[in-house]
């Protein structure tokens, strides 16, 4: 403001600026209440249920108006901003370059969610906004799983920094990914291991797993007693594990094949008595 300004221009002034104030407060206000309808992405990893029978499918054809493909399979619909497979803001169009656009891959389906956030990050709340920043701290997943899904192994958060920061095309972030599972319907999973008593069961009555597993590893495991440490028996059930999991293909046919050929041996004799 000029020193000489009259009286009646500084009252304009700050009238103008409240004003402005208020406008971008209510604007706020305004995007923190609404609803925004979003477009997901679907995954069709071969683990999911096929076509109509798979409820992502039903979900993601009436969320983007598709056709269910029938021989398809249809594994996880996801809501967020990860990058190989985001949502779009329903009816809002990207600015590319000063002009109205679509953000590559997005087709016709809306502003991507990631922009949509940082042009308006005060949906996210004051929290999580100064720990994460201007992005979605999370995703939400539907899954329709048709059969057992590939065992994985996630890292820890200073681990999966490292990983991200050495092999990024590998690790494509730096969540180390913990996960919670609410189940919508009749829903079974493996948690944890067996105990060391069954364990030892299972060696003995399939051999086989002891010799993918290696001699010295299964006496390792058939050594443990109840006078043992835990860290021995956890040694134990990490080195069989490891052994059983980084085991050759060829190895594992092998086992296989040996342990088809004992349960046909054993199902004659059982008819034959």
């Amino acid at each position: 403001m000029e020193p000489n300004a009259t009286m009646t221009e500084i009252k304009n002034c700050i009238e103008k600026k409240q004003k402005k104030s208020r406008s971008s407060s209510n604007s706020n206000c305004s995007v923190r209440n609404r609803i925004m309808r979003l477009k997901c992405s679907v995954k069709n990893y071969d683990w999911g249920r096929i076509g109509a029978e798979s409820g992502v499918a039903r979900l993601y054809a009436l969320n983007r108006g598709v056709e269910i493909m029938v021989d398809k399979p249809y594994a996880e619909l996801w809501m967020g901003t990860h990058k190989n497979g985001p949502s779009f803001v329903s009816g809002l169009q990207e600015v590319v370059n000063g002009d109205e656009g679509e953000r590559e891959g997005g087709g016709d389906c809306g502003l991507n969610l990631k922009s949509w956030i940082e042009q308006n990050p005060i949906v996210l709340g004051d929290k999580v906004l100064a720990k994460f920043g201007k992005d979605l701290p999370f995703l939400s997943k539907v899954l329709s799983v048709g059969r057992a899904l590939s065992i994985q192994a996630h890292p820890d958060k200073e681990l999966a920094e490292v990983l991200h920061k050495k092999q990024p095309h590998i690790y494509k972030d730096v969540s180390h990914k913990p996960e919670m599972t609410l189940a919508v319907t009749d829903f079974e999973a493996l948690c944890g291991f067996i105990s060391h008593e069954e364990l030892k069961e299972v060696f003995q009555s399939v051999p086989e797993i002891g010799e993918v597993a290696g001699k010295a590893c299964a006496d390792k495991v058939l050594g443990i007693s109840e006078s043992d440490g835990e860290e021995k028996a956890k040694d134990a059930l990490r080195s069989l594990f490891s052994e059983i999991m980084s085991a050759s293909k060829d190895v594992i046919s092998q086992a296989i094949s040996r342990l088809k050929s004992r349960l046909s041996l054993k199902n004659e004799v059982t008819l034959h008595r």
